[in-house]
């Protein structure tokens, strides 16, 4: 049970100037290689190579000193086996992009109606005189505006052509972001390899076959490999065979490790097998590209070939590349979780059901964000109401048309007024169809892309890496945080202060001449040995400034203990390498303790221990005395070191680390390393030593926002509850005088579980309110709370919570949190890959700064919604009430376009950029089920609806008298644009104008301009509409159905235009509570549909809004084509992976864009499949029932988090 270590060659046998013959092994042989498993391998490893040096050897590189480094040499790997990338799926075109935004319906409406016009316009029917014809005919006055009636239906063509143009650009702006953002990350993404002896860092995409590659625990491995050296390795394979259980590494046994898989204990050397294509990752992606283009054939032989062998499957995949790091939840932003759909392929094996059943899977959901589910549901009324108008308009007219012709003047209908007559129809249908456009807010999805892409590259100067879209606007409606102690409150930079040595208690760190040499010795080498060798001191980078701390800052700290006793590490560490550690019991959250086993020259064994003090010292019989002498270590002495040592530096503060060690004679032979048990037993103490890690400066302050702001934060810490109270004191998250509860982890579990164990919502439910500290936790304790606080109906509306975690086992409670935030510096790969935040710099103020971002996203939607639904309500009804009286709508279809789409893109960037002010952290979270418009907004769109409809209806049917000018109303057929119908039109939009400035406001501020100068892009786009709008009036003509205005006219318009300021003083002055009778609307799930939604957990879970949808009447649903794509994969991989083959099951989740694409066959563990819809922890590492066993997280101890950064 030698440290899994292979015997080293002599010296350094990379041979430097022989680059120039080939490598001893080919790409093909390393793939055929690592296509095998444990037993296979090392057999075939052995027949073929000798041992994993002869992989070496041919390979041209050394175990010790890896590779030269030299630029040749690496360009000649790059040519042999190729680079360490995956080429991303190309980039849909801005072409495709338009494509897509064309399929929106009611722009083909529009499209249909106004080639219709265009034709008719064309063709001129013979004959049929206007007097034959009725009153149909009498507008043509002459041949000039005969001709002009193509101008509509091209100005209709014209601004679809711009809606479209300006739909598509943000798609492509919004995907050419998402990749930049991408690529950043991919970059930051760094591996640690040894190159000439030295270890460095370098990107992922530079690693090469023959690297050597140092693996420690929390690590993403970026290649395939081959083990070297490992100590107590494990890993979690779950991403690529769908097992849950953690594979042991060694030579012996298993030394296959492939890429995509996460360590999970433990740390090793491996040298590198294979990259980017040739990787296992590598090649299932290929497998999913090759296959795309054979889609289309599959599917038509699919009819006649018998599938009887295919059941479904399905893969999850990414849209875009194969990232590391990250990728967002979707690609909208916008969570489309959706069934897969049904292909051909998948009717066939529909068919055969009878004969052979197949077990259904369901997809696990994560919840639709809060507002997107508001959205969803108000856009299906909007949309439904817009329907219901148009149709009736549209009725309206042509039944009144219909009357009239036919009824009153007694008209017959001769085939050669068809044609004037299809003119009218098709006139009465754009009408309608102008109805509908005006009601829909296509600025709507706009303005949501907008402010959080706005946002999310704003909060990267916060430094929040937003990993997910929607998490920044959940995060503004976070009720709770449940934050690590240490390096987020903390600053992560730990130093020992206090120690007891020898049975004396130093209040600083003691003069070396004060401690025995006997008992000196022994603490600086047990510190030194039992650390991870890439946790070093490195001298400062600025003159005068503090040691630089790499690796584990506990670790740091000891070290730090060790040059304060004026003694040196490094040459002890140069003494004993790394390879001649005989066994490595590696740091994790159940053990809390690290140990180091050395070989003595007489054949015995020293063991060297260190860990949390309460948990070591439970298993040490002697201590040190002052003389350097063991003596007896009774329980009683224990309890008595507790309470005069251990408690005391708690109190203050610090965490309490005791260094012990333990030596095995010779003649007792070697004992089962195995039994962790009985080796961690008998330790002697050397000393116990105070650590402190001071609280962030900026911290407390930070709390307090939080607190004013209506949010809970909790620590939740794996450090002594002494310790943790000390801190959360000094941070303000408990304050003296408040009623609170901190646990310990152990008594948490106890008031939680019932006899069986089992977790129960009731228990739970007593608890967590008053819960502020979670001391002593495991990583199973912070996901219980967790899931706990969500799934909890016990305040009036339902908890978001956002959780910080760093460490591997961290990630189940990240993923199910509804916003998971990682630490960028200390944070393992695995944490930020559950995680929808990256923290850049793992600072608590970053986190409030994200909250008020959150805040500022539902703000600015709301006010677009203010202001979009109050043209939409007035438009609606000027329309529809315009066309039943004057048979033809005041606002013509190219004015309607131009208010509705020029006015709403605009209007959406002008209002979604407001900045967020630190006002926004003065009120109370809005939480789940608050509607998206509020009473007071109520009160502002009909408020202003009223006072535009008064106005409106006014001009038009009084107009003409006030200004003294010609009627427009009942204008003939293609009669040329009047004065009166261009004065409304211009009225119309002056008051949208002035009102866009009244909607910056939400919460009935007095002072709507309030910090106008601080968003440059809303005055210029005020400004830039109101010079547009002139130069329609002006210079418009015809395709706009305008005139141009005199100057008094213009006057007017203004004034009448800046009445809306006024006027929204007068409503803001009405107080809201007395307006009881208005309706709130687009509320959010209640609790009584998250019940139904609870029990009928089988069926699809797609909210009942969507499934009313008609998919784009809102373009959100343009999410779905993209799902399409990702079905392929599916039926790819269900032709080309199990050709003939029995294929097993599969979970089938498309929803995700995984950072690998994971492909997991289930086995027959159903029970993997989790229980309530939104959990989804089964795919991550740490969720198998064993791998949180009781105990801390990461952040408790040594070895927990080896800095990934």
């Amino acid at each position: 049970m030698a440290n899994n270590t292979a015997d080293h060659p002599p010296g350094n046998s990379v041979a430097e100037g022989n680059h120039d013959g080939d490598f001893g092994v080919t790409v093909a042989d390393l793939r055929d290689l690592m296509e095998l498993r444990s037993g296979e391998a090392v057999n075939k490893i052995q027949e073929t190579y000798g041992d994993v040096q002869g992989i070496c050897r041919r390979l041209k590189t050394s175990p010790i000193e890896g590779l030269s480094g030299n630029p040749v040499d690496l360009e000649k790997r790059h040519t042999s086996f190729g680079k360490n990338f995956i080429p991303p799926k190309k980039a849909k075109t801005f072409l495709q992009l338009v494509w897509e935004a064309l399929q929106d319906v009611t722009l083909i409406i529009l499209e249909i109606a106004a080639i219709i016009s265009l034709g008719l316009s064309i063709f001129h029917p013979p004959g049929g005189d206007g007097e034959a014809c009725g009153q149909a005919a009498g507008g043509v006055e002459d041949e000039g505006e005969a001709q002009a009636g193509w101008i509509e239906g091209a100005a209709i063509l014209f601004s679809v052509i711009i809606v479209v143009l300006v739909t598509a650009f943000n798609d492509w702006s919004k995907e050419k972001q998402f990749r930049g953002l991408q690529s950043r990350i991919e970059q930051e993404q760094k591996f640690t390899v040894i190159r000439k002896g030295q270890v460095i860092q370098i990107p992922v995409a530079e690693i090469v076959v023959g690297d050597i590659a140092q693996i420690k625990y929390g690590d993403l491995l970026p290649a395939d490999g081959i083990l070297i050296q490992g100590n107590d390795l494990k890993i979690d394979e779950s991403s690529l065979t769908g097992e849950s259980d953690q594979v042991r590494k060694s030579l012996e046994k298993d030394p296959m490790l492939l890429s995509g898989t996460h360590v999970m204990e433990g740390s090793g050397r491996m040298v590198v097998s294979a990259v980017g294509l040739n990787s296992q990752t590598g090649i299932i992606f290929t497998l999913l590209g090759a296959s795309e283009n054979d889609e289309e054939k599959k599917v038509k032989k699919s009819k006649t070939q018998d599938k009887a062998s295919q059941k479904t499957h399905h893969v999850e995949m990414i849209d875009g590349k194969r990232d590391w790091h990250s990728s967002a939840k979707t690609q909208d932003g916008i969570a489309l979780e959706i069934q897969p759909l049904k292909s051909e392929d998948a009717a066939e094996s529909e068919e055969k059901e009878e004969a052979k059943p197949v077990k259904k899977v369901n997809v696990t959901k994560k919840e639709k964000s809060v507002l997107q589910g508001k959205l969803t549901r108000l856009a299906v009324q909007i949309g439904k109401a817009g329907l219901i108008m148009s149709a009736v308009t549209v009725i309206i007219l042509i039944l009144y048309f219909v009357i009239d012709t036919f009824g009153v003047q007694g008209r017959s209908w001769t085939s050669e007024c068809t044609p004037v007559y299809i003119q009218y129809f098709v006139k009465f249908f754009i009408i309608g169809v102008t109805v509908l456009v005006v009601a829909v807010p296509e600025g709507l999805p706009l303005a949501v892309t907008i402010s959080l892409a706005y946002s999310v590259k704003k909060m990267m100067k916060d430094n929040n890496l937003v990993r997910h879209l929607d998490a920044c606007e959940t995060m503004g409606n976070a009720t709770a945080i449940c934050s690590d102690k240490t390096g987020t409150l903390t600053m992560n930079r730990m130093t020992v202060v206090q120690a007891y040595i020898g049975d004396t208690h130093y209040k600083t760190v003691p003069e070396p001449e004060a401690i025995k040499p006997e008992t000196l010795e022994i603490m600086v080498n047990s510190i030194s040995i039992n650390s991870a060798y890439t946790t070093k001191i490195l001298p400062p980078e600025k003159e005068g400034g503090l040691p630089r701390q790499v690796g584990n800052k506990t670790e740091c700290a000891l070290l730090g203990l060790v040059l304060g006793v004026k003694r040196d590490y490094q040459p002890i560490r140069d003494e004993i390498p790394e390879e001649k550690l005989y066994k490595v019991y590696t740091f994790n959250s159940s053990r809390k303790s690290m140990s180091t086993v050395l070989k003595n020259a007489d054949g015995g064994f020293r063991m060297y221990s260190k860990g949390a003090s309460e948990i070591v010292l439970r298993k040490c019989s002697r201590i040190l005395d002052d003389q350097g002498q063991p003596r007896v270590f009774k329980p009683k002495d224990r309890d008595e070191m507790v309470r005069k040592v251990i408690e005391p530096m708690a109190c203050d503060g610090l965490r309490t680390i005791c260094v012990a060690y333990r030596d095995f004679p010779a003649e007792a032979g070697e004992p089962d390393w195995d039994s962790e048990n009985d080796i961690l037993s008998d330790l002697t103490c050397i000393a116990v030593v105070g650590i402190e890690d001071p609280v962030r400066p900026e911290v407390p302050e930070a709390i307090t926002k939080c607190q004013r702001a209506g949010i809970t934060v909790r620590m939740v810490t794996g450090d002594n509850i002494n310790t943790a109270r000390a801190i959360a004191t000094k941070c303000g998250i408990i304050q003296p005088g408040e009623d609170f509860i901190c646990l310990e982890g152990k008594e948490f579990n106890q008031q939680i579980r019932n006899d069986k164990g089992e977790v129960e919502q009731e228990r739970l439910d007593k608890v967590w309110p008053k819960l502020r500290v979670l001391a002593r936790s495991s990583p199973t304790d912070k996901h219980t709370l967790v899931k706990g606080i969500i799934d909890s109906t016990v305040g009036e509306t339902r908890q978001v919570v956002a959780v910080t975690g760093d460490g591997t086992n961290d990630g189940p409670a990240l993923k199910k949190a509804d916003v998971g935030f990682a630490m960028g510096i200390a944070g393992t790969d695995v944490a930020k890959e559950a995680s929808d935040i990256i923290l850049t710099d793992d600072n608590f103020t970053s986190i409030v700064k994200a909250v008020m971002w959150g805040r500022n996203v539902y703000d600015s939607i709301s006010k677009f919604l203010q202001f979009q639904l109050t043209v939409n309500v007035v438009a609606v009804i000027v329309a529809f009430t315009g066309a039943c009286i004057t048979q033809d709508s005041p606002l013509k279809a190219v004015q309607m376009l131009w208010v509705n789409l020029i006015m709403d893109t605009l209007a959406s960037l002008a209002l979604a950029t407001e900045p967020p002010t630190e006002s926004l952290l003065l009120r109370k979270p809005y939480g789940r089920n608050k509607p998206l418009i509020s009473r007071t907004m109520m009160k502002n769109i009909l408020g202003h609806a009223v006072y535009q409809l008064i106005i409106i209806f006014t001009l038009l049917f009084a107009g003409e008298n006030f200004f003294d000018i010609d009627s427009g109303r009942n204008a003939p057929l293609h009669s040329p644009p009047s004065e009166h119908y261009t004065i409304v039109f211009n009225v119309f939009v002056m008051m949208q104008l002035f009102n866009e400035i009244n909607a910056r406001k939400i919460h009935g501020e007095r002072n709507v301009f309030e910090g106008i100068y601080r968003n440059p892009i809303f005055c210029s786009v005020v400004l830039g509409t109101f010079a547009l709008q002139i130069i329609i009036v002006q210079f418009g003509g015809k395709p706009f159905s305008c005139t141009a205005l005199t100057i008094d006219q213009w006057l007017w318009c203004v004034f009448i235009g800046v009445g809306e300021l006024l006027w929204g003083q007068l409503i803001s002055a009405i107080p809201t509570h007395h307006l009881k009778f208005l309706k709130e609307a687009g509320h959010g799930t209640t609790k009584e549909e998250i019940h139904e939604e609870e029990l009928t957990e089988g069926a699809d879970e797609i909210d009942h809004a969507e499934m009313e949808l008609r998919r784009g009447q809102i373009l959100w649903f343009r999410g779905l084509n993209r799902i399409q794509t990702q079905i392929k994969v599916v039926n790819a991989f269900r032709s080309s992976l199990y050709e003939g083959l029995e294929s097993p099951e599969s979970r089938s989740s498309i929803h995700n864009f995984m950072v690998h694409p994971e492909f997991v066959p289930l086995s027959e563990e159903e029970a993997r499949i989790p229980e309530e819809t939104g959990d989804e922890i089964d795919s991550l590492p740490g969720a198998s029932s064993g791998a949180g066993g009781g105990g801390v997280p990461p952040s408790a101890l040594p070895h927990s988090r080896e800095s990934s950064i």
